[in-house]
């Protein structure tokens, strides 16, 4: 067995970990005990898992600009959610916000442009990321323009991008164990998650 092999080993023992830790966090009432402990596994296991694939889609004989861009797209989230608690404090310091948004946005061109230009095709999965990825970004970037609404929406963005994060992970389970066909796999998640996240963020702005 190869180094890579354990590393996907890892990887899958990590995500598994962070479904776990993740449905309970959502599940529990926000803001107690169990939610912010349940929350904090499944911040480092899915940080750590994402990580883990970054590597090995780096490796020799396993080099892949598909899996890394959809890994950073959700380490996006990941890394975007738990800076949005940040964004109650008074004093408010979005350096690092702005380059991850900064980040989101190029790995979103990257997505669109190296099937097109390099192999010639339209890749419709990483083009609808790309596309999600870009204008996540530009939302992110208007936002911190205006500190005191940044303030304001710390609690929809945190549950926003950490659903996005856990919608990711579920999205990994479906299409390693092809629980749905071809490109319904890599979208059929997002629809009940996104119906999900519309709902807190409804109930919060309420």
């Amino acid at each position: 067995m190869d180094f890579a092999q354990y590393l996907i080993y890892a990887h899958a023992a990590l995500g598994g970990l962070a479904l776990a830790a993740g449905l309970i966090s959502i599940s529990v009432k926000k803001g107690g005990s169990v939610h912010k402990k349940s929350g904090i596994l499944f911040f480092y296991s899915m940080l750590f898992s994402a990580f883990v694939a970054l590597i090995v889609s780096l490796l020799p004989d396993h080099e892949s600009p598909f899996l890394f861009s959809v890994g950073v797209f959700s380490t996006y989230f990941l890394i975007g959610g738990y800076r949005s608690l940040k964004f109650k404090n008074e004093n408010l310091d979005l350096r690092y916000d702005k380059i991850l948004a900064w980040i989101i946005i190029l790995t979103g061109v990257g997505m669109i442009c190296y099937p097109l230009f390099l192999l010639g095709v339209v890749n419709i999965v990483l083009a609808v990321f790309g596309i999600a990825s870009i204008l996540f970004g530009v939302q992110d970037l208007l936002l911190f323009d205006n500190p005191e609404k940044t303030r304001k929406s710390w609690l929809a963005g945190h549950l926003g991008k950490m659903m996005g994060a856990y919608i990711s992970a579920v999205t990994a389970f479906v299409v390693v164990n092809q629980l749905l066909p071809g490109v319904f796999a890599w979208f059929g998640p997002s629809v009940p998650g996104t119906i999900f996240i519309i709902y807190w963020i409804r109930k919060v702005k309420a």
